[in-house]
């Protein structure tokens, strides 16, 4: 036994030399050094924003019949609100497409230099995650396909209930802020809704994607881990705890602002906080402290008018602490 743990030690030393860095190439558009020693992320769920467009292929009210001169005057307040927070990773909810996000980009805040523009959409739903970023991006892993358990849930013939309507709006996308710094971001939009079986659904897919962080680690022990978005659940919740993880985990994520008493939803009348951003233990330490929390640059019934969800930022050193 004495020579057991040696052993295991020059096995997963083998192992961890087996795995190939991934290719990086710094795109010709980016500047490193312009970017500086700090990112800030920005995530906001955009209530129904959409285009002015009809999708043929997305049968709903809402996106089929849209008010033109109400979008434009969200528009123009949303890029308002991007301007002055000057993020340079933007997660979106209930946003219709990453084209639609490059189509605002270039008309609203060119300016601000948006490059990248990814999500992986629904083919029959209008409400997406996307993602703008100006420094670069890599591998994009979507989670759409994924059929997962509605946990300890049975259907009316007793079989186990199991769902894949909304996991297009999970997804993890590498992030190389700098070439010696990089981090997997993970932009969710979990199901919404009150009560037991809903509930139920959240801890299905919150079982996966720590699954999935776990695999990230057994790659990269070291890798650092980022989930941002609208989790649909509170921080006293059994599903936000699950997501967390125990501190002896590998994968533990921190919520920055437990116990502050800080709100994000509905926007003019905040009482209770279910947009997230939250670092996992390896990342923590690059999280620029007291940099988290809503940003309200307008009064709530104004901020209420873009969206019913206060836009969450938080800002982070770029190397590694």
């Amino acid at each position: 036994m004495k020579y057991l743990l040696p052993i295991l030690l020059i096995l997963v030393a083998c192992n961890k030399k087996s795995v190939p860095e991934m290719p990086y190439a710094t795109p010709p558009w980016y500047d490193s050094a312009a970017i500086g020693d700090t990112l800030t992320i920005l995530s906001w769920n955009v209530e129904h924003f959409v285009d002015t467009y009809d999708n043929p292929y997305i049968n709903n009210r809402r996106e089929d019949e849209v008010d033109s001169q109400l979008m434009q005057d969200r528009y123009l307040a949303f890029a308002s609100v991007l301007e002055q927070v000057n993020a340079d990773v933007v997660v979106l909810q209930e946003f219709e497409s990453a084209s639609f996000a490059k189509a605002l980009a270039e008309e609203y805040f060119a300016e601000l230099g948006y490059q990248q523009f990814e999500g992986h959409e629904s083919v029959d739903w209008y409400m997406n995650v996307v993602v703008m970023s100006r420094v670069p991006l890599g591998t994009f892993y979507s989670y759409s396909p994924w059929y997962l358990p509605i946990e300890d849930q049975q259907e009316e013939d007793g079989s186990p209930s199991v769902q894949n309507l909304v996991n297009n709006r999970m997804w993890t996308v590498d992030v190389h802020a700098k070439k010696d710094y990089h981090f997997a971001l993970t932009g969710l939009h979990l199901k919404a809704g009150r009560g037991t079986r809903n509930e139920a659904w959240r801890t299905g897919q919150i079982n996966a994607l720590r699954a999935q962080m776990h695999r990230f680690k057994a790659v990269n022990p070291d890798a650092n881990l980022l989930v941002v978005g609208d989790l649909n659940c509170t921080p006293d919740s059994e599903e936000f705890k699950q997501l967390l993880g125990r501190s002896s985990d590998q994968v533990h994520f921190i919520d920055p602002l437990a116990g502050s008493g800080v709100f994000s939803h509905p926007a003019d009348s905040v009482f209770w906080r279910i947009d997230h951003i939250l670092a996992d233990k390896a990342m923590l330490p690059e999280l620029i402290e007291g940099s988290v929390g809503p940003f309200t640059p307008f009064q709530p019934d104004e901020m209420d008018a873009i969206a019913d969800h206060l836009p969450m930022v938080a800002k982070f050193l770029l190397k590694d602490l």
